[in-house]
């Protein structure tokens, strides 16, 4: 029998016959161990592939992106089977690998409970410890049409019926077969560390239109001591969880008199948002920014020439009539700030404009997808917009790069994940200008030796753009910050300046935006400070705790001071055991209290204790100096 050259990423190579399976290669190497998949030429393949050319060969294992993926997808199958034993009845739609684990949908007669979840997984320890051997099928589409129809999956014949392969494959594991590209596992046994979850709802296909199944949501690790790991951050995240936070710490609300996905700012989380603003303009001003303010909706006419209604329709509220005049409620800011760019003829001297505004938008988000504050309706956006000229583009990219990191720095976030995304399929303007908008925010972070990764085809329509992803306290990546280079709009609204030449030239427009909105931010923070905000930050950042009423004059003398600095003060006049006052103001995440007794009175002095259990006496003066240098720095990345 003829054979063939494997090459490993080691160097190794290995003569083997063709026709011979990878999984049997590997075991003559002793390779085998913790091996999930193969990546052939570049293609993820099972182990149970044959070898039929010479190849270049990569060991997959769950440390490797594509190993994680297939040892999930692995995971999500067992899942199904097990649902399969334990409710015959139930049917399987789809079930694939996700960040961090895996789901898969039924439809089942009613929602699983916690205790159907303990059953599911006790079953699939036990098909796990059956090391079912798994193997890949390849059907005609009729046939594997025929074989779901028989196995009463309609869901699986509706997604066989929309597929246009002539050939179809499945997998197979003892008795379960379930409709996959793959690749997986080899068996059952492979699967070491499995956890489910939760479940819920979930619309089929994602659509309200279709019925709602039940979503079982589940992880799997390659070793136990990284499932452990990996629950222990799920309970620090659910601990952080803004919405929980937000209701204890008295922040915000979302309630259904007003309507889903709109916020009420309580007067502490409002207080937050005031402080975050004052800063956001002021280091905008401080930036060469300028500051504008528009409407909340506007005529119809104007997101049709914007492109909006066009583009954008299914996220946008149905219009309204003013006058027997179509408006309809912004679901952008962009477009007023073009026609402030228009009020008046513009110079290539003038150029660039930067305009800055906290503008409130609306948006349509499918009630399934609203999250607290992270998927919201109704929201602040940071927004920008600069108005340059071609060769001012990689220096105001720059400059927004610089600006960017500056801002997020203040509230210590230092870890992005960066990509570059280029030309689409379908896009406007001229290769050109797309070559001249990516070479320059490539130029500007290479400049400033950002480590990026390429998106290839993911810019929007009408130019390429950076988006930055920061890194919270657990190492979660929060999408923020985007900005995009726009050929479109700058053409649809007919801008231009008057060049050196005399003659009208179009500026380009960079849409930037840092935050991203004002809610999902906030909603960020809370979970990455747990809620003990910075002193800077903090809704109330001293209470006053006098031990008996005598010394509640001194209290309120002391709170008179530090609230004449501007400090946010309280002071607790309950007539409390002094220990209950100081343990309620550290759940309250106050950063500071001030007790003060007899002896604090009698020398002018503080008690002063941190949130975090630290205490020191301090007097009066040394203390409000010390907060307002915190305050005025922003030093602190809250505890």
């Amino acid at each position: 029998m003829a054979e063939v050259t494997l090459k490993f990423k080691s160097d190794e190579e290995k003569m083997v016959e063709k026709g011979t399976s990878f999984l049997e290669v590997l075991k003559s190497l002793g390779k085998i161990k913790d091996v999930v998949g193969v990546r052939v030429n570049g293609e993820a393949k099972d182990l149970s592939s044959k070898v039929l050319r010479d190849a270049e060969v990569d060991l997959l294992t769950f440390d490797t992106p594509e190993g994680e993926e297939i040892y999930r997808h692995s995971s999500s199958h067992l899942m199904a089977q097990a649902v399969k034993e334990v409710f015959p009845s139930a049917q399987m739609a789809i079930g694939p690998p996700i960040k961090d684990g895996f789901y898969y949908d039924f439809d089942f007669e009613r929602p699983f409970a916690p205790e159907d979840l303990k059953k599911i997984e006790k079953k699939m320890k036990e098909i796990v410890k059956r090391n079912l051997s798994i193997s890949r099928m390849e059907l005609t589409k009729e046939a594997a049409i025929q074989l779901f129809r028989e196995r009463k999956e309609p869901y699986k014949v509706e997604l066989i019926e929309e597929l246009e392969d002539v050939q179809i494959s499945a997998y197979q594991q003892g008795d379960f077969i379930d409709l996959c590209t793959g690749p997986h596992v080899p068996s059952t046994g492979k699967i070491k560390a499995i956890k489910l979850l939760s479940s819920a709802g979930a619309y089929w296909r994602g659509s309200e239109k279709n019925k709602m199944l039940q979503r079982i949501y589940g992880t799997s690790f390659s070793r136990r001591e990284d499932l452990d790991a990996h629950l222990k951050n799920l309970e620090e995240i659910k601990k952080r969880d803004h919405r929980r936070l937000g209701k204890e710490l008295d922040l915000f609300s979302i309630t259904d008199e007003i309507g889903a996905g709109l916020v009420l700012w309580h007067p502490k989380g409002a207080i937050i948002r005031k402080t975050l603003e004052d800063f956001w303009r002021d280091a905008h001003l401080k930036a060469g920014y300028e500051l504008v303010f528009t409407p909340h909706m506007a005529k119809l006419d104007l997101w049709k020439q914007s492109g909006h209604l066009e583009f954008y329709k299914e996220n946008m509220y149905s219009p309204m009539e003013v006058d027997n005049i179509p408006y309809e409620i912004k679901p952008m800011n962009c477009p007023f700030h073009i026609l402030i760019y228009k009020s008046r003829l513009r110079s290539y001297r003038e150029l660039p404009f930067r305009w800055a505004e906290l503008g409130t938008v609306y948006r349509y988000e499918r009630s399934g997808v609203l999250h607290g504050l992270l998927r919201v309706r109704g929201f602040t956006q940071d927004d920008a917009h600069l108005f340059c000229r071609p060769d001012q583009i990689e220096a105001e990219i720059l400059k927004v790069l610089d600006f960017t990191t500056l801002v997020l720095g203040t509230f210590g976030f230092k870890e992005y994940e960066i990509y570059l995304s280029t030309r689409p399929d379908k896009y406007v303007g001229s290769l050109d200008r797309w070559e001249q908008a990516t070479s320059a925010l490539e130029g500007a972070l290479k400049q400033k030796e950002l480590p990026y990764q390429i998106d290839p085809g993911e810019g929007v329509f009408y130019g390429p753009k950076i988006d930055m992803k920061i890194k919270d306290a657990l190492g979660r990546s929060w999408q923020c910050t985007t900005i995009q280079v726009d050929f479109n709009l700058p053409d649809r609204f007919g801008m231009s300046y008057r060049g050196e030449d005399g003659q009208a030239h179009q500026p380009i427009m960079i849409h930037r935006a840092l935050m991203g909105s004002i809610e999902r931010f906030f909603g960020v923070l809370i979970e990455h400070y747990a809620g003990a905000f910075p002193a800077w930050l903090a809704p109330v950042q001293v209470k006053v705790i006098p031990i008996t009423e005598r010394q509640k004059k001194y209290a309120d003398k002391i709170q008179a001071r530090l609230h004449e600095a501007g400090i946010r003060v309280e002071v607790d006049h309950r007539n409390e055991k002094m220990g209950l006052k100081i343990r309620e103001a550290q759940l309250m995440k106050v950063p500071y209290m001030l007790v003060v007794g007899d002896r604090e009175e009698a020398d002018q002095t503080l008690s002063v204790r941190t949130r975090q259990g630290e205490s020191s006496l301090m007097a009066v003066d040394a203390f409000l100096n010390q907060l307002q240098e915190e305050a005025s720095t922003r030093k602190g990345t809250g505890t």
